[in-house]
């Protein structure tokens, strides 16, 4: 039987390298990308076959900045499958960059350099909207869409005699000090992202906390710093072109610049085939690449507690309550 993939965010950057990546492993997986555009789903679903054609290859349609639209992918999910072996929670956003220049000139000149570049650290802030759920763009597209999916799917994940994955795409960028259980939407900050990636490193702890026993298990993968179209606006054109030297000198000292999506998915690559009681709930795996370009996986121990984790899930158990009594009952309905 086909291992069955689910991935979200899978028609470009990180999902799309994952897709071809896992599909050189694995010709013989059933890969559902879970895309919000079904035009660019379609064509990343033909140019996959045709490179691998003896895999299957299937799409959903899933926008997990909109509740009713991932009840709506959960229904389809389960009418199509009995389980799902790995799941990709990958999507993501990160509206509107601004890039702090004064932090940017005043950390080239110290010894915080390199990991200036490798975390993003103070860099960044973004202004962000509220969604039509009436909910924080980053936080319902990046922590609780996927959250909701996830309870959704519960029935086609849990399965103690033959566990089942899920693996967040996580950053260096998830920062202690960007959350707060009191405003864990970050409706009050300015750097919601790192915010979003934080609060997913507590959710997989706390799901590992829940599920273990009944089959389900998750990690926290960071790709490392890449170059996407979502980092590409961040700085005019110019200014990248002026960069590109520097970055590729700190590759050198610094293992955390994988600058491609295809060495930013080293890591979930590598957790693909590990055993999932083999790794630590705590533990975070990141993508890293040497200055020669050879790619390899490290860890890190995450920054947080068990019992932060436990209230955030509590949290998020509380907001689904109130989300769901404001969606009609027929959307409810899986």
């Amino acid at each position: 039987m086909r291992k069955v993939v689910l991935i979200t965010g899978a028609s470009s950057g990180i999902g799309l390298a994952l897709c071809k990546r896992l599909l050189e492993e694995d010709e013989e997986l059933h890969l559902c990308l879970a895309c919000r555009n079904m035009g660019k789903a379609e064509a990343v679903r033909a140019a996959l076959l045709a490179a691998h054609p003896t895999a299957e290859v299937t799409t959903v349609q899933v926008d997990v900045s909109n509740i009713p639209s991932v009840l709506e992918a959960s229904r389809e999910l389960k009418q199509r499958f009995q389980r799902l072996d790995h799941v990709y929670l990958n999507a993501g956003v990160m509206p509107n960059p601004r890039l702090n220049i004064r932090a940017l000139f005043s950390g080239l000149f110290s010894r915080k350099v390199i990991h200036m570049f490798s975390t993003a650290e103070g860099l960044l802030t973004q202004t962000e909207k509220i969604t039509a759920d009436g909910l924080q763009e980053v936080f319902e597209t990046n922590v609780f869409g996927h959250f909701i999916l996830i309870r959704e799917l519960e029935p086609l994940l849990c399965h103690s005699d033959n566990p089942s994955r899920l693996i967040w795409t996580s950053s260096r960028n998830a920062r202690k000090s960007n959350f707060s259980l009191e405003d864990f939407q970050h409706s009050k900050g300015q750097e919601p992202y790192s915010s979003s990636k934080y609060a997913t490193d507590l959710l997989s702890v706390a799901l590992n906390r829940n599920f273990n026993q009944q089959g389900l298990y998750s990690s926290v993968v960071c790709p490392g710093t890449v170059l996407t179209k979502m980092t590409y606006g961040i700085l005019p054109s110019f200014i990248w072109t002026l960069l590109m030297p520097l970055i590729w000198l700190l590759r050198f000292f610094a293992n955390a610049f994988t600058l491609t999506p295809y060495n930013g998915t080293e890591a979930l690559v590598w957790i693909f085939h590990q055993k999932p009681e083999s790794l630590n709930p705590l533990t975070k795996y990141m993508s890293a690449t040497t200055g020669f370009g050879s790619n390899y996986v490290t860890s890190q121990k995450m920054d947080l507690d068990e019992d932060t984790a436990a209230k955030f899930y509590q949290n998020l158990l509380e907001l689904e309550k109130h989300i769901r009594a404001t969606i009609p009952k027929s959307d409810n309905q899986g």
